[in-house]
């Protein structure tokens, strides 16, 4: 099922979250801020967090990065990892690697920031995955990358991603007009059921679900051995034992 998700941050001013949802909005990506101080958290991400979670929306977060080494990379993603940490998100946590300063870094340094941040991530139990515009994915990501972690990717105008195929969140609009809102608001249309992927895996601050199981047993009696033996067959290829016993 696709999902209609929207990306906001103090840029779209306060927000009527419960209008959002009336309006079809299924998520929202929030920027949680930028950069690795800590005094660059985006001022509205609290109020809009609790105001989406209450609304009934699922939730993800973005870092919007100006790293240009490794370092500053983990040093970023600490900050990030410090502002989220205690809240539930049933979208994946992104890193936002756009920035014309790494455009001039070029595919193998972006890279090892990127996994440097998301291997950051990870180790704190979030679902990770990076956003950009399509072509940086081509000329500034290891394509290795696109397939590892969840990509979220920019390509507006209703176009179809070219580089970045293997997208499970594309970026499709940044002109939308969303009851709520003031103002354009960017939109974007959700692929992959990553609620039910994060919660049943226990990220982003869900407990893993239950794999307690059941059993059934059940006994047939006075059945000729080839019958015995076909009925045997047929539970071992649904992944049942089967027990034949004579006189039984």
């Amino acid at each position: 099922m696709e999902r209609k998700v929207i990306d906001v941050s103090k840029h779209n001013g306060v927000i009527d979250w419960a209008k959002v949802a009336a309006d079809g909005v299924d998520g929202a990506i929030i920027r949680a801020g930028y950069g690795k101080v800590a005094s660059q958290k985006d001022p509205c991400f609290e109020d809009n967090y609790s105001g989406a979670k209450a609304a009934g929306l699922n939730v993800g977060a973005y870092w919007y990065s100006y790293a240009t080494t490794v370092d500053d990379a983990k040093t970023e993603a600490a900050v990030f990892i410090d502002c989220i940490k205690g809240k539930q998100f049933g979208l994946p946590v992104y890193l936002d690697i756009e920035d014309k300063t790494q455009v001039a870094l070029g595919k193998s340094l972006c890279t090892g920031i990127a996994v440097a941040f998301m291997t950051a991530l990870e180790n704190a139990g979030y679902f990770a995955g990076v956003y950009s515009y399509d072509s940086f994915f081509a000329t500034n990501l290891e394509e290795t990358l696109r397939k590892r972690y969840a990509v979220w990717v920019a390509r507006v105008e209703n176009v179809t991603p070219t580089y970045a195929t293997e997208w499970g969140m594309h970026q499709y609009s940044w002109k939308g007009t969303i009851d709520g809102i003031s103002g354009d608001v960017d939109l974007n249309r959700c692929i992959k059921d990553y609620p039910t992927i994060i919660k049943n895996a226990g990220l982003n601050g869900y407990s893993a679900a239950s794999s307690a199981g059941y059993s059934v047993t059940a006994k047939i009696s006075d059945c000729a051995e080839a019958q015995a033996s076909t009925i045997a067959a047929a539970c071992s290829q649904m992944g049942m034992t089967a027990v034949v016993s004579e006189g039984g």
